[in-house]
């Protein structure tokens, strides 16, 4: 029988480093994108709309890397708020995204504030943002 594997080995385990940096992103972004109304995730799916026009919820979610059924709830705030639009087709089967007008022009209000979180994190993306946030932190000081 093998010997056990200490535990304290996971603190050097790169999967859980990248979970945690990803968080630390997203946590970064969202008090940046906060102010508009977004979070990290809602941006993401409002860019990409913008940039391939009219896509398909699979398709889409393929593109941003997310799992379908986290796209179908983030879609389903965005509608919610008149920020997309599901579009109907002549199959029915496929119902694709739409970004509307209000959503690009929460897109363009959210652009700026999107850019002084990107400006903020380290270049190579190798160590946390500068200066690491807490819900409820505001971004601007």
């Amino acid at each position: 029988m093998s010997e056990p594997v200490p535990l304290s080995a996971t603190k050097a385990c790169p999967c859980l480093a990248a979970r945690r940096h990803a968080r630390a992103l997203t946590r970064h972004f969202d008090a940046y994108l906060r102010p508009c109304g977004l979070r990290s995730t809602q941006f993401s799916v409002l860019a990409a709309l913008a940039q391939t026009g009219p896509t398909g919820r699979g398709r889409l979610a393929e593109v941003l890397g997310l799992e379908r059924t986290t796209l179908t709830r983030s879609a389903a705030t965005l509608e919610r708020q008149g920020w997309l639009a599901t579009l109907e087709t002549a199959d029915g089967r496929e119902r694709p995204l739409e970004l509307t007008s209000a959503g690009r022009r929460a897109l363009d209000a959210a652009l700026p504030a999107w850019k002084a979180a990107l400006d903020r994190c380290d270049p190579g993306l190798d160590r946390l943002p500068r200066p690491t946030r807490r819900r409820g932190d505001t971004p601007h000081a």
